[in-house]
């Protein structure tokens, strides 16, 4: 599976990519760092940023996307979401068996969000698929329920019609 991973910001849009399975090692695809000027006007950088993240996702093809939802941190690959930008680049560095830190810290962000979706959503994908597997079992056994319930409605009146 492949994740991009995107830490949003004007200024510096942290994005990368990364390969793998949950349970298994990720490996870096491609990571950077997209720049807009500050002086220019809003709509210009959101523009600019989504030309960029399109060609990202022309280029990569990634199979899944996690954006970081601001002031949410509950999924940092240090196992806290109090972790700082050192440890987040660390583990990082270490999950993906980099020599040198990714920059900017955005990068390092961009990846650390890839990783943690892969992870995770290789179980969220499990679990519904369980849940797929449960509601279509529960299905099949309710259209039976009727023929079942008639059969035995239908051995019952005849039992009773061969007892009198």
């Amino acid at each position: 599976m492949r994740v991009l991973g995107v830490d949003p910001g004007l200024t510096r849009c942290g994005i990368g990519a990364v390969d793998g399975t949950p349970g298994r090692p990720p490996s870096l695809v491609h990571a950077d760092v997209i720049r807009t000027p500050a002086g220019a006007d809003i709509a210009a950088r959101l523009l600019a940023l989504e030309e960029e993240i399109d060609t990202w996702l022309t280029e990569y093809r990634p199979d899944a996307v996690a954006v970081e939802r601001v002031f949410s941190q509950h999924n940092a690959v240090t196992g806290s979401g109090r972790a700082d930008k050192a440890q987040v680049t660390a583990m990082v560095m270490r999950l993906l068996r980099l020599a040198d830190p990714p920059r900017p810290a955005d990068t390092a962000d961009a990846l650390a969000l890839a990783i943690c979706h892969l992870w995770r959503g290789g179980t969220q994908d499990r679990i519904a698929a369980a849940g797929s597997l449960m509601e279509r079992r529960l299905a099949a056994a309710r259209r039976k329920v009727p023929d079942q319930l008639a059969a035995a409605r239908l051995e019952r009146d005849q039992k009773q019609r061969g007892a009198r």
